[in-house]
């Protein structure tokens, strides 16, 4: 294959890569805390073989992706156990597996044993990093903007952990809009600043579904018009072998 054809090879790639990241930021949109992804490309200039000063090519260069951590809409419940995170900390969660994942998912539940979970199931994990059990009867829960949660019969029963990630833009994303250090790295999680949780209330995803389908017919577009010259390319040198074969015969 010549320049032209890697040229759009490396921009079909990149445009799936984009394609399915959008698409997975369309899927969440109405996912409690959900932060979208967003991809990184850059241009690669690969030097060609001729002698004139400054040619090459530029190939499309796939970075990786980020966290756009923009906050997203509070919307009101007015359910004590819904909570949504003001500013930029997350946090903390045990999955069945027992991993230690982190999120903005406050849309919370107490499970048969008395437990804080998300919907989802994941268990809410204190300051300490420890699970949450509230014991029966103890009345309306009260969460405090700084997790701390209470009741008027039983006083303080404990505080939901809060947390500052400086090493976010690493992390996997498990689904449910949960995240976790990559390949079992120790987290450089720390308990949060300048953030606060409020009670009754939780956070939209921070997708815009209208630019992100906007951005999908724009990618969709991108994408096949690099298919196509990989095509054009293909249907040229069909063509040529094809007037060689012609010439040769003659």
């Amino acid at each position: 294959m010549d320049n032209t054809t890697y040229v759009a090879l490396s921009l079909a790639r990149a445009m799936q890569r984009d394609l399915d990241v959008t698409a997975n930021n369309i899927a969440n949109a109405n996912t409690a805390g959900y932060k979208a992804e967003r991809i990184i490309f850059s241009s690669y200039l690969h030097p060609d073989d001729g002698q004139e000063v400054g040619s090459g090519t530029n190939f499309v260069v796939d970075q990786g992706s980020y966290l756009d951590k923009t906050q997203g809409a509070m919307t009101r419940t007015d359910n004590p156990l819904d909570i949504a995170v003001k500013g930029e900390a997350f946090l903390s969660y045990k999955t069945p597996e027992g991993v230690t994942a982190y999120g903005r998912d406050g849309q919370l539940a107490l499970d048969r044993d008395g437990y804080l979970i998300t919907l989802s199931g994941m268990r809410v994990l204190d300051d300490g990093g420890a699970d949450i059990s509230i014991p029966p009867g103890v009345g309306k829960l009260l969460i405090g903007s700084d997790g701390t949660i209470s009741s008027e019969e039983t006083g303080v029963l404990g505080r939901i952990g809060l947390y500052d990630l400086p090493d976010v833009q690493s992390y996997i994303r498990l689904g449910n809009s949960m995240l976790t250090p990559p390949n079992g790295a120790e987290s450089l999680a720390r308990p949060a600043q300048g953030s606060e949780l409020q009670q009754g209330s939780i956070e939209l995803s921070n997708v815009a579904p209208i630019s992100e389908v906007t951005r999908l017919m724009m990618i969709q577009k991108a994408y096949d018009r690099a298919v196509k010259m990989m095509t054009n390319e293909d249907d040229l040198r069909k063509d040529f072998l094809r007037r060689l074969g012609s010439a040769s015969v003659g």
